[in-house]
Order: C-alpha cells, then structure tokens, then sequence
C-alpha cells in the first residue's frame, strides 16, 4: 500500500455502523457504502466502493447490514492452551490425540521447539465464560494421568462453545462482502479457521482488484458467494463429523476403531488432510468456471474448478529444473497453459504457430483485455509446456510471440516455455502423464488467478 499510493493500515479505529445505498450500487463509479466510525473518542464517516467485513463471529458489519447466522451450537465446551509442558508423555512432540474416560486432548506441536497447543475437551455443563486457567490445567491433567503434566509458562488460553454456523448471505448488493468468522463459525481444531478465512479474502481480493484496474466487470462479484459459501457449507459439514470423532470413544459415534477397539485418529487425519489444506475445493459451474463448456479429457487429471497441480517440468531457456506452479505467482494474472506436444514434429508445430497468431493477434482475447500501454502479458500470461527432448528442440521453433517484449527495457521474456524431459540431476518430471494430457492431442489449460482451473 505504501509503495503503490503512499498509504498505510489506519488501526484503532471502532466500526459503529455500515451502511450501503442500494440504488447506488448499480453505478459501478458510486461510493454506495457508507461506514461510521469512532477514535480517539470522535465519529468520522468513511465512503467507499466495496468494503469487506472481516470482523470476526461478532461481526458488526453482518449486524448493520441485517444478516444472520444459521445454525446450532452444542453444548460441548472445549479449552485451548499454547504453553510450555513439563512433562514424561513420550510423543510430546508429535501431534496426537489423547483420550479418556475423562476427556479428549488434540496435542499440536508448535513452532520453536518448546511450545505446545493443547485443545481439551471440559466437563458436560461447563460455561465457557466461567472457565479459569486453573480449570483447563486440571482437565489437562486428569486425562493425561498416569502420566505427569506441569505448565513452566502459559501463553495463551481460551474456552469456547462449538458452534457450526454459516451466514445466510455472504454480500450485500455486491458492495459489502463478509469474509471469515463473519460468515461462517466452527470449532477451531483442524487450522480451518486461518486457512479457510484467508481463501475468503484472497477469493474477493483479487476479484476487486481485477474490477478497480479495468481488467474485469462487476459481474465477476457474483462468484464471491457462489463459491465462498459452498466451501463454508461443506467445512461445516466436515466439522461437525471431525468434532464427533474428537470427543467421541466409539464407533459408533463417527470413529474409527483400531485392533485395541479405540478411535485410529492416524487414518482420520490422513484422510482430511486434503481438505484441511484446501486441495478438495471444486468450485460450481460459474461465468469463470466452465465445467460444462470443458473437454476435461484432454488433461483429466486436473480438474476444472479444482486448484491446478504442480509437477516438476525443465525451463527451456537455462534448463533450470522446476515445479511449474513456480511459473504461476500469485499475481493477479490469468494463465493460459498451452501444452503443445512435441514441435519437432509438423503437426504439433503448426497447431502451436496458429494459436499463437491467434492469441497475440488484434482480435484475440490478449490485446483484447489487456490496459493500453501495458505490458503483453500483463493480465493473460501464456505458458508452453513441451514434450520430447529438450537439447534437440531449438529456440527457432518456437514461434516468438511465446517470447514476448516485455518491461521497462523491452528485454524479451524467455522464460515462459517449459519441456516435460528429463532433468540434469533428478530424473523425469513426466507431467504429461501427471496432468493426464496425451503428447500427440495436446491441451489448453486456462488457470485464475487464484490457482484454480477455469
């Protein structure tokens, strides 16, 4: 913010009310949200474009703008503590789960080698506003008995409600967007709380920043909660079942059992492991996700509306070996991913050439979307992945709009063409196979500028 216009995070200001002119919304020039503030002890109004609520379970912005949570909480209570353990449980430093006929605790390592996160399940008919420091190093206690447990220092702690709740509304006319534990609430043990609350901001991030360059319409907003909710919906669902297994002692309840008849807590973290990392999101048929209007066999191992996966490919220009989602930072750009075949051979090699004089042409979708005087490549980037062998394919075949002239100095860009071959050092990558694409077909791959396929 400060390198591009000169701003910084204003903190400390208290959002008292959010408000948003819905005949003004439909002026995509208008500043339609109007947000009241408090610091310092005085009101100051603020009006913008889009705003984004990202105030937590108590959201103020959901309440101002009439939105409500639905969904239950239980009455399971549950501690958290980060903390220094002194203790002789041998697997201190792996993640496990300990159970009781007193309790559940979730054992995360921390970062720093000394620190622990402990997550305890308390008593029935605890209340959480009552719970003390003394309360969860006791129930700590007690399920790790016969085995000893002293605390040298705690650092944080908290006791909470499980509740799954998700927003009934994610926006409100397009202007407003609710990210995070504003639009949805579940327990926090899986790390879906950061992870899930930062896909919602990076979702609507670069969508915004797509519309406020020109790049895009406001259309594009509609997919914020096509897509965010669905995820929220499904996280909910999976939490409810992973909450089940955390506390529960039997099968019955949602766990899996091992040779000892208790819960094999190893075969239910392999298995959301996926989805904790946010590897399953397969986002709905959508204006930038075209399921329906796709020849998904031309690469079925991606999945369209799925992230695109990454496999080890050589860089053309220096032999650099490399996983190709390094081609793909994060930077707003759309990606159209050409996997080309063999060019050596004459069909390949013409196929190439007329894409590439169609996509650079003056009626292809790259002039077409970019901002005049910006760079070629500035908001559809093109990446070749070739097949056969690197050192007897030439520079001169590849047709040089795949080089583009790009930047301050007008340097041509040679390093957006890859080849599936073998490596100097650590073998073949074999990303054809990985990707699911047939050398002889080839495929187009067109991935957004969050990582998904569209």
């Amino acid at each position: 913010m400060k390198r591009f216009n000169g701003q910084e995070v204003d903190y400390g200001y208290e959002v008292l009310e959010v408000k948003v002119d819905e005949e003004k919304a439909n002026d995509p020039d208008s500043y339609p949200v109007v947000i009241v503030t408090k610091k310092d002890g005085k009101e100051e109004t603020f009006e913008a474009k889009y705003a984004l609520g990202c105030d937590g379970a108590h959201s103020t912005v959901r309440r101002s703008l009439g939105l409500k949570m639905i969904g239950d909480s239980s009455d399971s209570i549950w501690g958290v503590m980060d903390f220094i353990p002194l203790t002789n449980f041998p697997d201190i430093r792996k993640i496990t789960v300990v159970q009781s006929e007193v309790g559940s605790v979730l054992n995360i390592p921390r970062e720093g080698g000394s620190m622990n996160r402990f997550y305890m399940e308390l008593p029935q008919r605890t209340v959480a506003k009552q719970v003390k420091l003394e309360d969860l190093q006791a129930t700590t206690r007690r399920i790790f008995h016969p085995y000893q447990v002293d605390f040298a220092e705690t650092i944080w702690w908290s006791a909470y409600a499980i509740g799954q709740r998700v927003a009934d509304h994610f926006s409100k006319a397009n202007r407003v967007f609710l990210t995070g534990d504003a639009c949805h609430t579940h327990s926090p043990k899986a790390g879906q709380g950061m992870n899930v609350s930062l896909q919602d901001g990076y979702n609507i991030g670069w969508k915004l920043a797509s519309i406020l360059k020109g790049q895009t319409g406001p259309d594009i907003l509609n997919t914020y909660t096509i897509e965010r909710q669905r995820v929220a919906e499904n996280l909910i669902e999976w939490d409810k079942t992973w909450v089940k297994g955390m506390a529960s002692m039997g099968k019955d309840e949602g766990g899996v059992l091992d040779v000892n008849n208790k819960i094999d807590f190893s075969e239910v973290w392999v298995k959301s492991e996926a989805f904790t990392a946010g590897l399953t999101i397969t986002y709905d048929e959508s204006a930038i996700t075209w399921a329906k209007r796709s020849t998904q066999s031309l690469a079925k191992n991606t999945i369209v509306g799925m992230r695109f996966p990454s496999a080890k490919v050589i860089r053309f220009c220096d032999a650099l070996e490399m996983q190709l989602v390094r081609a793909l930072p994060s930077d707003g750009r759309w990606r159209t991913m050409v996997f080309a075949g063999d060019i050596r051979q004459d069909e390949p090699s013409r196929k190439l050439s007329q894409l590439g004089q169609y996509l650079f042409s003056q009626h292809g979708p790259i002039q077409k979307y970019s901002t005049p005087g910006s760079d070629i490549d500035s908001f559809i980037e093109v990446i070749v992945v070739l097949s056969g062998e690197r050192l007897k394919t030439s520079q001169e075949q590849i047709p040089h709009c795949f080089w583009p002239v790009t930047g301050k100095w007008g340097v041509r860009d040679l390093h957006k063409v890859y080849v599936d071959d073998q490596s100097y050092h650590s073998g073949h990558g074999h990303a054809y196979e990985f990707y699911g694409v047939h050398p002889e077909k080839g495929a187009i791959a067109i991935v957004r500028p969050d990582g998904c396929k569209s």
